[in-house]
């Protein structure tokens, strides 16, 4: 068994082609892209005192959140700064029009396809450092627990004062020099976390694939996350909460939904769990069996494989609306315990400013405006249609990756896991592909690849033995 081999030949644009997927913006909706400006600036208040800073992954441009927590007695108080588009895109014109086509930005391991024009997502939109930006600025109090007392969103003026990533922030928060506007992020994602899963969260710890262009070519590796990845995400998920509750109470928005995991699924869980050696006490949450668990041994992964039966059904639900007057019967998110909804990410993501513009309108007691409620319904439309789109776009890149990179090396053998007795993940390089046999869930194994055709994007496997 020889290391990855990795190559420099791999073509995204196949990709693009099956799925018709362009940058190319119409004309106009370039020239309304570039002609932006704040229609709320009049309104806005000034919270350039904040000390921002916004956490993505290096190179990012498309800036939709700035963060800043600080201690609120013996509680905290989260300020949120999320990309105001809504004050952006002109209601009605041809921006609008063609975003809600596009429904979101789709990423490629050679570039993204954008929702908005880059003029706008990575120019007067974005978040980015030492600029006076836009924002919807939320403000979220949490008690010691982590439990929310107050939250509201309104229109302001903010200034990020620094652009950090993951990798970054977590080597300075390990050398003991994170950034002040962050140094409690670590206390209060952890907080949220546990509150989620007191609250029935189920969180999959699943290895997320990811294809990377080195100085030899491309391969698959699993991306890397950091407790900050973790933390950071915690904040969001909070908006979120807020935001669904705010909406809720108003009757009207858009909510991100999950349903419940079905009892038999969990069952069978409990079953795949036990035959693995995994301990399941009787009385603890299938939330917190699973955050307990350590996906980084064979059986530990096996099992959280199994867990994603669990979260199946998600879904975009209008409310309030003619088409849905009411919220769904089922309106809660089982991956995070309670209602949610999109609102943190709006470059990037269609339906976070129509959900934004009906918080904003609610939190100062406005009639919410024409063009934001009468979207909601064709916004949750286009954000299903759009997931869909975007996971086949993903995992086409992935699949294409995978096979091009191990086309020379069909009849090879390889060490990898097998996370369910038709699936393995190889050591080296990460991917995840079928295979035949029968090998055992949860155990090291060696397989031989039989296939990996790169015209139909298909790689497989045959189990060969059981390694101790």
């Amino acid at each position: 068994m020889r290391g990855p081999v990795p190559s420099s030949d791999v073509d995204f644009g196949a990709v693009r082609t099956e799925f018709e997927l362009t940058e190319e913006f119409p004309a106009d909706a370039l020239a309304e892209a570039r002609a932006a400006v704040d229609r709320c600036a009049e309104g806005r208040e000034d919270r350039r005192d904040i000390e921002f800073v916004t956490i993505d992954p290096p190179g990012s441009k498309d800036l939709d959140q700035a963060v800043h927590i600080a201690a609120d007695g013996d509680g905290y108080l989260v300020h949120y700064a999320i990309a105001d588009v809504g004050a952006l895109v002109p209601p009605g014109g041809a921006l609008e029009a063609e975003t809600r086509l596009r429904g979101q930005t789709l990423y490629l391991p050679d570039g993204s396809v954008p929702l908005h024009p880059r003029p706008l997502s990575e120019g007067l939109g974005s978040l980015l450092p030492e600029q006076d930006r836009a924002a919807a600025l939320w403000e979220i109090r949490l008690d010691a627990a982590g439990e929310v007392t107050a939250a509201t969103v309104r229109r302001a003026v903010v200034r990020s004062r620094a652009q950090l990533d993951y990798a970054g922030v977590q080597a300075d928060f390990d050398a003991g020099r994170v950034h002040p506007s962050i140094a409690l992020l670590p206390e209060v994602g952890e907080l949220r976390a546990r509150w989620g899963r007191e609250h029935g969260a189920i969180d999959l710890r699943l290895p997320a694939q990811e294809a990377v262009q080195g100085p030899d070519g491309w391969t698959v590796r699993i991306e890397p996350r950091t407790d900050f990845d973790a933390h950071n995400a915690q904040i969001s998920l909070l908006t979120g909460v807020c935001a669904a509750a705010i909406m809720l109470e108003a009757g009207v928005g858009l909510l991100r939904t999950l349903p419940t995991a079905p009892d038999d699924a969990v069952d069978e869980l409990r079953r795949t769990a036990a035959s693995l050696g995994q301990s399941w006490p009787d009385g603890i949450p299938v939330g917190e069996f699973l955050a307990g668990l350590d996906v980084a041994t064979p059986a530990g992964l096996a099992v959280m494989s199994d867990a994603a039966r669990l979260l199946r059904g998600s879904g975009y639900a209008s409310f309030g609306t003619a088409a849905a007057p009411e919220p769904p019967a089922d309106r809660g998110h089982a991956g995070v315990g309670a209602p949610y909804a999109h609102v943190t990410a709006p470059l990037r993501r269609l339906a976070d400013r129509y959900a934004t513009e009906v918080c904003l309108a609610a939190c100062a007691g406005d009639p919410i405006p024409e063009w934001a409620g009468g979207a909601l319904d064709d916004a949750a439309d286009t954000m299903r249609r759009t997931n869909t789109l975007a996971n086949k776009v993903d995992r086409a890149c992935i699949d294409l990756t995978e096979a091009v990179i191990l086309a020379d090396r069909v009849g090879e053998d390889f060490a990898a896991v097998t996370m369910r007795a038709d699936q393995v993940l190889l050591d080296e390089p990460a991917v995840i592909a079928p295979c035949t046999g029968g090998p055992p869930e949860g155990r090291r194994v060696t397989v031989r690849l039989d296939t990996a055709d790169v015209p139909s994007r298909k790689v497989s496997f045959a189990y060969a033995k059981t390694l101790a």
